[in-house]
């Protein structure tokens, strides 16, 4: 008599096939318009297509999985895009930093209030709610468009400009979700907030989220490379020592309620500061974004599941449009706009402003407002973030690779030269 197999074996071999995949997907997808998220997304629709899966991955029904999943990506994420930065930290060397974050993020926020509240008819509070939680660049799925790893010299103007914003605006967003939260639950009493607002969620969690992130990061770089040689945490030439500072960052600054996404980044760009040139920089970005690309995958899969279970069902042809419009219309516009002035190429400038990308940030912040705050309208929330995700996973995973090949064409660059070095 056959007997099904066992539960516990299939999902060995389905981890086996998904490391094999982390592993080679990159490469056969270096050279064309496609990306490993669409790829991913594609395998958990068929995946749970299937009628033997009966498992729904719908953020509704797993609200504090959703929330620390997604959390727990975005970290390792973020210590990933700060190790690989070779940039000095600096005002005037971060310029273009600084304008994405402080022109195109507010705007950004503000637009997406205004089409929530006026075309959505959402209430404000749920509408500052979701412009929040879509204002941020992705630090997940906008590796693509990011620097190379620690000095390889991949990092134009472009490619520095988008992985440190995606690195530095989850912590300038997180205000702004609790600025939501707070008006809604202050909605009616007449209480005052803004003082408390100001003082407590920008001033403090931000100042603090920085400056534990800086003492935590000169902590592991002292640990790791400047100890006495016989101890240094370096002559392990064990990468993992990256993800402990990953986890001691952010857990001991939300400790103190201070934003560890902020400080987790901050603690990997104090890291690669302490020694820069040190050939361990390159071994702990190898096995976070190892670690990174594999959480990746299984989010991702998770959420092709969940656009055949549902989630879009509640959306309206005008949450289409209005998706559709936070990509191709808000982000662009407000991208050039805080651009104006910025001695760059017209080209750099577009790529700049087109590739807002959005994901697993996104997931993560309307989580834990709805975690944390009344949604009468979840469900439809979901499905028009899910929208603009998916939207965002095509649009950019389709255009990266030929717009950033030609990007290096006009810039002088071989964009084939890396791949041919390495074998490929």
């Amino acid at each position: 008599m056959y007997l099904l197999p066992d539960p516990y074996i299939l999902a060995l071999t389905g981890t086996g096939l998904l490391i094999a995949l982390v592993a080679w997907l990159p490469l056969a997808l270096r050279r064309l318009p496609l990306s490993l998220p669409i790829v991913c997304i594609g395998i958990g629709a068929v995946l749970f297509l299937l009628p033997q899966v009966t498992l729904r991955p719908l953020p509704l029904l797993y609200p504090q999985i959703t929330e620390r999943f997604a959390e727990l990506l975005v970290i390792i994420a973020l210590m990933g895009a700060g190790l690989k930065i070779d940039r000095v930290f600096g005002r005037r060397r971060w310029a273009v930093t600084w304008r994405l974050l402080g022109i195109t993020m507010p705007l950004g926020i503000l637009a997406i209030t205004g089409l929530a509240g006026w075309m959505l008819e959402l209430p404000w509070t749920i509408a500052l709610l979701l412009a929040a939680s879509l204002a941020p660049t992705d630090p997940v799925l906008a590796s693509d468009v990011q620097v190379g790893p620690p000095k390889t010299g991949e990092e134009d103007e472009v490619r520095f400009g988008l992985t440190s914003e995606a690195g530095l605006n989850d912590g300038a967003a997180f205000p702004f979700v609790h600025l939501a939260i707070i008006l809604a639950a202050n909605a009616g009493s007449g209480q005052p907030w803004f003082v408390e607002w100001l003082t407590y969620r920008v001033l403090w969690e931000i100042g603090g989220g920085i400056l534990g992130g800086w003492l935590i990061g000169r902590a592991f770089g002292w640990l790791t490379f400047h100890v006495p040689a016989e101890t240094k945490l370096s002559k392990t030439g064990d990468g993992l020592i990256a993800l402990s500072a990953t986890f001691v960052s952010y857990g001991l600054t939300e400790v103190v309620h201070v934003y560890g996404f902020l400080a987790v980044f901050v603690t990997a760009l104090t890291f690669r500061h302490t020694h820069r040139e040190h050939d361990f920089q390159g071994e702990m970005h190898a096995l976070t974004e190892q670690v990174e690309r594999l959480t990746m995958m299984v989010l991702l899969i998770l959420f092709g599941g969940a656009l055949v279970s549902g989630l879009v069902d509640a959306v309206t042809w005008i949450d289409v449009a209005v998706a559709a419009t936070i990509l191709l219309v808000v982000r662009p516009i407000t991208g050039w706009i805080g651009l104006l002035g910025f001695p760059a190429h017209r080209g750099e400038k577009l790529t700049l402003a087109f590739f807002g990308i959005r994901g697993v940030g996104t997931i993560y912040y309307l989580a834990y407002g709805v975690n944390h705050m009344t949604v009468p309208e979840a469900e439809r929330l979901w499905g028009i973030v899910g929208l603009v995700i998916l939207f965002s996973i095509l649009l950019h995973g389709l255009t990266v690779t030929p717009i950033m090949r030609s990007l290096d064409r006009q810039q002088g660059r071989d964009p084939d030269a890396d791949v041919m070095s390495s074998g490929g």
